[in-house]
């Protein structure tokens, strides 16, 4: 059994556009989408900023009476597992042999708000399954059911490293042979306004300073950043073992060559520079790497004041400042549960194509040591890449990924 797990598949969903193509000629041409948010439910005597979803196009093999029922949270992740299903093939392994783990918990908050704001007058009526929508195996409920699977299926919570944590599980699933493939999940979080308002009362949020000019609010390790900017997303991954590969004759995005996982005993929201630096080194340990042999970072890069400047730290003492960095949310946002999953698959496109996007909004770097991706995409071979997701409470996780050979 290779200790060894590879992508055989993948789908994506955001603001910027549905599935790996679009999403990746967006990222490219350096598009985003941000503006005062528009969903019922987000906004209650407020304006926040984000980048909203416009529409998204469901395959024919999704039923109408399925999409009905589904909040918006569940039918973006039936769209991208559609996407990431067809292309790793799925339907060829027996169904007790693929399993799915979901990044995100509690991630259908407006749907919920917006329900009991319906029956706050007449709580008899309320339809029975708001007990199933609340739950956290209601993502798992949709998926499982639509696509027939019968492996393992359940949620992990990281905050906004959900989705790399989701990565790392679904990997271990498969390289302990549990499985034959896994398929990790970022699940799109659904913000109401009670989340929004939160997240600005903990000053986690922006922006104050770029409240009427949307636009250049989200900018990830800028000296001008004032908080995150939301974004919806969602992403999946398939995480498949080599030997199950090799015998259906898969072509491999990459191949996740060790992860890092740690906890920095705190509940709260402010980072820790040797819980961040821990995570990077049990990567590259596990991977077989030294600092050296990275190509490109992908960093968890919120445009948070604290957290960036602790995020460089980290990677400077962990002697990756001359490695080449860009900002994915910088042009799709913080997509907090889904952000690590739809991050990896920004960073396998740009592997795949040798080409790394620009960072938006990046005019004065708070560390000019670093060699930033900044107004232009670069043309740059990527051969081992490193991905960074971190969350509130604590926990730091960091993945190492080795292109094809």
């Amino acid at each position: 059994m290779s200790d060894r797990a590879v992508v055989t598949g993948m789908g994506v969903l955001s603001a910027i556009g549905q599935g790996k193509t679009p999403f990746a000629n967006a990222l490219l041409a350096g598009v985003s989408a941000f503006g005062v948010m528009q969903r019922p439910g987000r906004q209650y005597e407020s304006s926040y900023l984000g980048a909203e979803i416009e529409s998204m196009t469901f395959p024919p093999s999704i039923s109408r009476q399925t999409l009905r029922a589904a909040s918006l949270s569940a039918q973006a992740a039936l769209v991208v597992l559609d996407e990431a299903w067809s292309e790793a093939r799925l339907s060829e392994l027996h169904p007790s042999r693929v399993g799915l783990i979901v990044g995100g918990s509690n991630v259908q908050q407006r749907e919920l708000v917006q329900i009991q704001e319906s029956y706050r007058h007449q709580p008899d009526f309320l339809r029975p399954t708001y007990a199933l929508s609340f739950m956290d195996s209601d993502l798992c409920g949709f998926c499982t059911a639509q696509f027939g699977i019968r492996g393992p299926a359940f949620t992990v919570g990281g905050a906004s490293a959900s989705g790399q944590l989701a990565i790392a599980q679904a990997a271990q699933a498969v390289v302990s042979g549990q499985l034959d493939a896994c398929i990790a999940l970022g699940a799109l979080m659904d913000l109401s306004h009670w989340e929004c308002r939160g997240f600005r009362a903990l000053g986690a949020m922006g922006s104050d300073r770029f409240a009427d000019e949307p636009e250049l609010a989200c900018r990830p390790f800028d000296r001008d950043r004032d908080g995150f900017i939301f974004g919806e997303c969602c992403g999946a991954v398939v995480l498949e073992s080599v030997e199950s590969s090799r015998r259906r004759g898969m072509t491999a995005y990459a191949t996740l060559r060790g992860s890092g996982i740690t906890m920095d005993r705190n509940r709260n929201s402010d980072p820790s520079v040797e819980g961040e630096i821990e995570a990077i080194r049990l990567a590259l340990e596990s991977s077989g790497y030294t600092p050296a042999d990275i190509d490109y970072v992908n960093p968890h890069g919120t445009g948070s004041a604290l957290g960036d400047a602790t995020e460089l730290k980290a990677l400077k003492s962990s002697g990756l400042s001359g490695v080449l960095i860009n900002a994915t949310k910088s042009l799709i946002g913080h997509g907090l549960s889904a952000a690590g999953t739809v991050e990896v698959i920004a960073t396998l496109l740009q592997m795949q194509r040798g080409r790394l996007h620009a960072t938006r909004n990046l005019d004065r770097p708070i560390d000019d040591g670093f060699r930033w991706v900044r107004e232009q995409p670069l043309d740059h071979a990527i051969g081992n890449a490193l991905t960074l997701s971190m969350g509130f409470g604590g926990i730091n996780t960091a993945l190492c990924w080795e292109g094809p050979r």
